[in-house]
């Protein structure tokens, strides 16, 4: 494998790293508290519900990069829920060398009629260079959208997408 291959994959992870730290660390401090599932509206209890012990299994591709294809991501995810206006907390399993456990990560999600997004955009998370921006929506068994980091060194961005399916059990 090439040394700038080796580069990407350990920066991508750093990311995944930090950013579920950063999660992880609003909801030890107490931020993103559950909303009631009363209070919910349908889609937003239907959408909780779908999420549920589900597994996001796609596709990411880099801008301007030809690697014959899409590289291949996989997210578990253990649960989803309301805990703002508009903000709602994935617990999410991450899993980097010896490292094995499901954090929270607190974003925006939007809605486009029936379909919820995440929507952040110029998003800063402590520790890493740069911005990052992304629109990610779930439609059925779907998941699909952009992401972007932009850096000192340039901007770097592509498409990701692929399925929902529910988490094998075991």
């Amino acid at each position: 494998m090439a040394r700038g291959s080796i580069v990407k994959i350990v920066a991508g992870a750093a990311v995944l790293v930090v950013t579920l730290g950063f999660g992880w660390l609003l909801g030890r401090a107490g931020v993103g508290q559950e909303v009631p599932v009363a209070s919910l509206t349908e889609l937003e209890r239907e959408f909780a519900e779908r999420m549920q012990q589900v597994v996001l299994v796609g596709n990411f591709t880099i801008d301007g990069r030809d690697t014959g294809g899409a590289s291949p991501e996989r997210y578990e995810i253990a649960s989803v829920a309301k805990v703002g206006d508009d903000t709602w907390r994935f617990d999410v399993r991450m899993v980097y060398g010896n490292f094995d456990a499901t954090l929270p990560v607190v974003v925006p999600i939007v809605w486009a009629g029936d379909t919820p997004m995440v929507s952040i955009t110029d998003f800063g998370i402590p520790g890493l260079d740069g911005t990052f921006t992304a629109r990610v929506f779930f439609y059925e068994d779907r998941y699909g959208g952009s992401w972007e980091h932009a850096m000192e060194r340039g901007v770097f961005g592509g498409l990701m997408y692929g399925h929902i399916e529910p988490m094998a059990a075991g």
